[in-house]
């Protein structure tokens, strides 16, 4: 049987990043945000035609540039201390070492090769992502709790599940947030185009989910339709339960720390020295959610619900007296 850490580590193809010129890495850049399947009609859940526009388009807007190849800017003291207390890099390295091996585990189990390609290729660049991450607390001497051991999930499909869905949740509110950072000045320009193709591959991560979600529901047996879709209601369950409590931990020194799991949904505080209104972060969110999707075909399904969940809240908030509004153009 293949091993986990050979489906995350090892991609398809021979790669080297290091050896392309600024045009190249514009194009592949440009590619990674843009994509249309060939195929005429609609692409409905189920048909081959959506199946194999699913894996294409996550294997042709794979970037193997960026985040692969990072000069880590020289921080002045004030942004590397606002950089370096965020509470957020002993989850955020956890996380993605978390979802390499849940969605490599996933991967494996498969037997589709179009979807088997697609899942790997997205464990793939979940372990980039903590390699970034990891060089990122190293490159700026941040403080870090020990990293736990991965273990391979036992239930590989609550797993995947529960990583899918997270990221959905977790990415609409982060593009706001990534957003906010860039326009307040909280990161220095050299950081937000260093982590901006890592926004990016999220909002791809999550553009595969929902439609292996929907291609899944599709193809299975009706019999196990009502026993999945109550796993998912649990999911549902545990995520909101995860996210009213914080997860505590050992830093370095040996004290325990909390970790906040729902730094992505309250965290506008934290990255802007402005005070902003529930109602405009929650319309930076949706306006920075359609934006990151608008360039992949409209055929394709996107995560809806934390994004319908905002626009029902929006509907009972009013702009408090004194706050600012943000501007929701790019």
């Amino acid at each position: 049987m293949t091993s986990l850490s050979d489906i995350y580590s090892s991609l398809p193809e021979a790669l080297d990043p290091k050896g392309a010129d600024t045009k190249t890495v514009a194009e592949a850049d440009f590619n990674a945000r843009h994509w249309s399947s060939p195929v005429p009609g609609p692409l409905k859940p189920g048909s081959a035609e959506h199946k194999r526009a699913v894996a294409e388009m996550f294997r042709d807007t794979f970037n193997p540039y960026k985040p692969s190849v990072i000069e880590w800017p020289k921080l002045d003291p004030e942004t590397l201390k606002r950089v370096t207390s965020l509470p957020i890099w002993d989850i955020a390295v956890q996380t993605e070492g978390k979802a390499r091996l849940r969605m490599a585990a996933y991967a494996r189990m498969i037997d589709d090769p179009d979807m088997k390609d697609a899942l790997s290729r997205n464990a793939w660049e979940e372990n980039r992502h903590k390699e970034v991450l990891s060089k990122l607390v190293e490159a700026y001497d941040i403080k870090m709790a020990p990293e736990p051991p991965y273990i391979e999930p036992r239930d590989t499909e609550w797993a995947y599940l529960v990583t899918g869905f997270s990221e959905c949740v977790d990415s609409f509110f982060a593009f706001g947030l990534f957003a906010l950072a860039q326009r307040s000045g909280f990161f220095p320009a050299e950081l937000i185009e260093t982590f901006e193709p890592v926004m990016q591959e999220e909002c791809r991560h999550i553009l595969l989910f929902a439609n292996w979600l929907a291609w899944h529901r599709a193809t299975m047996p009706l019999w196990q339709r009502p026993w999945f879709e109550l796993r998912v209601l649990a999911v549902w369950v545990f995520l909101v339960y995860e996210r009213i409590g914080l997860a505590t931990s050992i830093d370095a020194d040996g004290n325990v720390q909390e970790q906040d799991n729902n730094f992505t949904v309250s965290g506008a505080k934290d990255v802007a020295d402005m005070d902003i209104s529930l109602r405009d972060m929650i319309d930076l969110c949706l306006s920075e959610n359609e934006r990151r999707f608008s360039g992949y075909d409209p055929r394709l399904l996107r995560p809806k619900l934390a994004p319908n969940l905002a626009r029902f809240l929006r509907l009972f908030l009013r702009r408090p007296a004194g706050t600012r509004a943000l501007e929701t153009t790019a």
